[in-house]
């Protein structure tokens, strides 16, 4: 079995994280020196968002150089240290790649903008002529996943696409020059020592040829796949299976004992599981987001279809997540943090693996963002009605009383984002010994998981309740694991569920299982 196969992948938005130097802000070294509590949490991976050169008018993910490292987050000598430290505490390093767009401030679109239509220089980006009398007009209907148009028009009059905001212009795929761009930005990390790619925007690359307008669908729910089937292209799959093979035979950086196997994990939005799983054919993805679990609601009816629908496509690779830096907290989300505790046991016990975000360990509720401290370009984007994903990039809380927390010797006021008051209990310093604690728990959990493997993380668990049940419960290997979504107590008995718990998110009552309650039973 690959590593990668069955891994708890633990997410780290570098800015959030820990800060080293008291600016305020997270950094590499910060990261570098917390990684001993990813360990000690049970985790195989960190994912660590970008760290490069970034304006920041989507958090770091406008880029402005590939293959640098942002200065308020260290230098190449830090992000050397971090690889290193990771490898040497037994934890795999993946980093983002983000190839749909760049910042309007990376020397190629510059380079585009100076040089004018008609040129090489823009032929690396997706510019149009406008409609209209005067080209005042966008080239298509298409909106931006953030609000507004999808495209922007320059002082020479043309118009230059961008699916997200403005200060992101989306790279022209059908260029070979682009191609060649990122396989050099590949191989630069590679020889780093990284272990993998989370690829952004998966799906988006290629657009449809003559890119056509979209008309009123794409309204219908523009953060999920708003202009889809305008991208979602079969020219994705020969770029990622050009990709996979250099991954499979890139040599190893100087210093290695071998060759370590490299993942690539699609941030692919496809719904559709037969797709999706076009990503993780064997020469592809190695694995793909499951974004409809992530969105599933508390409801056991919609849990057990997501569940069966990931397994759709024998042999494919399947991983799990509940939050990430995109996403409401889990315990916002579903309404409680039980509910939030009982859904963390659910996937873990799923066959395949787990992505777990920064915080999510801690039981962290989404934070409240005053308004003049906002930073996503949804606030703004949206006319002031969607309050975007800062919520859940709040600094995490390491010790102590009040703010920052233990995260920086910054004032309170000066963290990246402000941190809430009321936050005192749920640090890791409050949380480390105490056994009811969500850390705790996890911790337990992920101990748990690691001692009783999935036989094969590619096929699906048992079922051994009814589908129409209120309750899942399924088997995994030798693990049983049970929920109870409905609103009353069941009996473990009267589902035929037999052996000693071995971990449950809340108290139990002998053999009941109360409501928002999951119970791991050997």
């Amino acid at each position: 079995m690959s590593w990668w196969q069955d891994m708890v992948c633990y997410e780290v938005h570098p800015r959030a994280f820990a800060d080293s130097d008291g600016d305020g802000t997270g950094d590499l070294p910060g990261l570098t020196a917390r990684l001993e509590h990813i360990r000690d949490l049970g985790a195989d991976a960190v994912w660590c968002t970008p760290f490069y050169p970034s304006p920041l008018a989507d958090g770091g993910y406008d880029i402005a150089d590939y293959t640098g490292v942002a200065a308020d987050l260290g230098t190449d000598a830090d992000a050397a240290r971090l690889t290193a430290r990771a490898h040497e505490l037994g934890l795999k390093l993946i980093v983002d790649l983000v190839p749909n767009h760049t910042s309007d401030r990376h020397p190629w679109f510059l380079d585009a903008l100076a040089a004018g239509p008609g040129t090489a220089e823009r032929e690396m980006y997706l510019f149009r002529a406008g409609r209209g009398a005067d080209g005042e007009l966008p080239p298509n209907d298409w909106q931006s996943a953030f609000g507004g148009p999808a495209w922007t028009r320059v002082a020479d009059g043309e118009w230059y696409c961008h699916l997200h905001a403005p200060e992101q212009p989306d790279l022209n795929w059908r260029n070979p020059k682009v191609r060649d761009a990122f396989t050099d930005v590949l191989r630069h990390w590679l020889d780093r020592g990284v272990d993998g790619f989370r690829v952004d925007v998966a799906h988006a690359l290629f657009k449809a040829e003559g890119l056509p307008d979209a008309g009123p669908a794409q309204h219908a729910d523009p953060l999920r796949n708003h202009l889809m089937p305008y991208y979602d292209q079969e020219e994705l799959h020969p770029l990622y299976r050009e990709w996979r093979a250099l991954l499979d035979t890139h040599p190893a950086p100087p210093g290695a004992v071998a060759p370590r196997e490299r993942v690539m994990v699609a941030e692919s939005a496809v719904f559709d599981p037969a797709r999706l799983a076009r990503y993780i054919r064997p020469d592809e993805m190695h694995q793909a987001f499951n974004f409809a679990f992530l969105e599933a609601a508390w409801d056991p009816a919609e849990l057990r279809g997501v569940i069966d629908g990931s397994f759709a496509v024998p042999g494919a690779a399947v991983t799990w997540l509940l939050s990430s830096h995109d996403a409401v907290r889990p315990v916002t989300r579903y309404g409680s943090l039980a509910r939030a505790r009982a859904a963390a046991l659910l996937m873990l016990a799923l066959p395949g693996s787990a992505y777990l975000y920064q915080g999510e360990e801690l039981g962290l509720p989404q934070a409240d963002v005053p308004v003049d401290r906002i930073r996503d370009p949804l606030w703004e984007r949206s006319g002031h009605t969607d309050r975007g994903r800062d919520g859940a990039r709040v600094p995490l809380p390491w010790s102590g009383d009040r703010a920052p927390y233990g995260f920086t010797a910054a004032a309170p006021g000066d963290t990246w984002l402000p941190q809430p008051g009321d936050w005192a209990g749920l640090t890791v310093a409050a949380q480390h010994l105490d056994p009811r604690s969500t850390l705790a728990l996890y911790r337990a959990a992920l101990r748990l998981r690691r001692a009783h493997p999935a036989p094969d993380p590619a096929a699906p668990p048992t079922w051994l309740s009814a589908p129409d049940a209120p309750v899942l419960a399924f088997r995994r290997g030798q693990l049983t694991c049970a929920v109870n979504l409905g609103s009353g107590p069941v009996r473990l008995a009267e589902l035929g569920l037999r052996g000693s718990p071995l971990l449950s998110s809340g108290p139990l009552d002998g053999d009941t299982l109360p409501p928002d309650t999951a119970v791991w039973l050997s």
